[in-house]
């Protein structure tokens, strides 16, 4: 892997690109996506085909530094994200850097579609925060054990308040928020003026069709970023979009 912006180098190491996606800003909402060329999210309803192992590599290091994870219960769905979200070696440097083994996790569901039982609640290695819409009564809270905490926030007309959600992580000091999706909670934050930086990994592909756009909203909304960082590997660039102040 090569780096083109800001500066150039022909081999770009893992302190440096930890370096590269750093910042002191909190809270801080990251969005980690990947496109082909013509803006699809997706092939064979899957944004992993679209992937390539310099596209895993900062995958892995974007989630080292993040305090919490987050995604949609649809992605989770569709992708799974039971068990470890993060490699032994990465916890390895997690604690060796101040930081806890894993970066906690939340996901949106606002209509609360996911059930008690889901792998994902059964397998995670830290508790799971799940942001809902949905009114929740201590029987339901009851319902999904210890392992799982539920957060009722606002509701706008797609989904649950972005603004709701960053300030109750930021209140429980995890302000460096990575979200992996899917294209609707990207929308919506977007929508929200909740986004600070955009992880985007084009795909030297060609898909057509109707896979669905990185982000999906029905308001378009206009917002300019500055190119932070831009790296190559086989064809595939790897941007860093932060926003302007």
């Amino acid at each position: 892997m090569r780096a083109l912006l800001p500066e150039s180098s022909n081999k770009v190491t893992d302190d440096q690109l930890l370096d590269r996606y750093s910042t002191a800003q909190r809270p801080f909402v990251r969005f980690n996506f990947v496109s082909s060329i013509d803006g699809s999210a997706q092939a064979d309803g899957l944004s992993a085909k679209l992937g390539s192992e310099g596209d895993q590599r900062i995958f892995t290091l974007l989630r080292r530094l993040a305090d919490v994870i987050v995604v949609g219960a649809g992605t989770v769905r569709a992708e799974g994200y039971e068990g470890d979200l993060v490699s032994e070696q990465d916890q390895q440097w997690r604690l060796a850097h101040g930081r806890t083994a894993h970066p906690a996790l939340a996901v949106i569901s606002a209509g609360l579609h996911l059930e008690p039982t889901a792998e994902i609640f059964r397998e995670s290695p830290v508790p799971v925060i799940v942001f809902t819409t949905v009114d929740l009564s201590d029987d339901k809270r009851d319902s999904y054990g210890k392992n799982v905490e539920l957060i009722q926030v606002g509701s706008l007309e797609e989904g649950c308040d972005p603004k709701e959600i960053v300030e109750q992580l930021t209140r429980r000091d995890l302000g460096f928020i990575h979200c992996e999706g899917g294209p609707h909670i990207f929308g919506q934050f977007a929508a929200a003026g909740m986004v600070d930086s955009v992880c985007l990994s084009y795909s030297p592909v060609l898909v057509a069709g109707d896979g669905m756009r990185i982000a999906a909203y029905s308001q378009q909304t206009f917002q300019r970023f500055t190119l932070n960082s831009l790296l190559e590997e086989e064809s595939m660039l790897f941007c860093d979009y932060r926003i302007n102040q």
